[in-house]
């Protein structure tokens, strides 16, 4: 799904934040995605979904050369990548229910209404469906970017600090749906600092733990 060999990348007049990293992300896998702040676990999601391109190595996505890849088929690939920020970002001027839907409406497909009801439904949003996103809480609007980033059923969730700025009982909530959609197949890779987020995992789901430190990916832990 995912393979790293050797990739490094740095920020133009930055000097090197990641360094030979070397990974294969599995269908079905479920990882975590470790390190201090400012160590490049954004990065590193980035590379995954081909908004950044390595400077070295090698970097393949769905047995595709990411580095080979015109406009049509990086759209093609983070099709197939849903992507839940810390900060989610919404159009203001449009309800829930049609940000959702975003992603449909812009990859030119059409809106199964039926398949939208159910899946504001299963992130517990369907009250909120016509509420403008001004209007909804932090928590709501994390469930909300999970509906939106699996609404093109893609092979792969990637989430960037998901829980980062709630409480706990939320972020249960957050990480339960997670889980949901590894077990329907999806692969799924949290980056998070949350280290209580992790363990609260161990009953639910196997999974492996990655850290990043020292500009390298390292293996944390094993399965949960």
């Amino acid at each position: 799904m995912i393979e790293m060999q050797g990739v490094s990348f740095g920020y133009h007049g930055s000097g090197e934040l990641l360094s030979d990293m070397t990974i294969s992300l599995q269908p079905g896998s479920f990882h975590f995605l470790t390190g201090p702040s400012g160590s490049g676990k954004t990065t590193f999601l980035r590379l995954c979904y081909a908004e950044l391109l390595p400077s070295g190595g090698r970097l393949n996505a769905f047995d595709q050369d990411v580095t080979t890849l015109g406009r049509d088929g990086i759209a093609a690939l983070r099709r197939r990548v849903g992507v839940v920020h810390q900060d989610p970002q919404f159009l203001d001027h449009l309800p829930v229910a049609e940000n959702v839907a975003l992603p449909l409406t812009v990859a030119g497909q059409p809106i199964d209404m039926e398949e939208l009801k159910a899946l504001l439904s299963w992130v517990q949003m369907t009250g909120h469906a016509r509420a403008m996103p001004p209007e909804i809480s932090g928590g709501e609007r994390q469930r909300a970017a999970l509906a939106r980033a699996v609404i093109l059923s893609p092979d792969l969730i990637l989430a960037d600090e998901p829980t980062g700025n709630l409480d706990w009982e939320m972020s249960m909530r957050i990480l339960q749906l997670l889980v949901e959609l590894n077990r329907s197949g999806k692969s799924v890779l949290i980056a998070t600092h949350d280290l209580n987020l992790i363990r609260a995992a161990k009953a639910m789901v196997s999974a492996r733990v990655l850290r990043i430190a020292g500009k390298s990916l390292q293996l944390a832990g094993a399965d949960l």
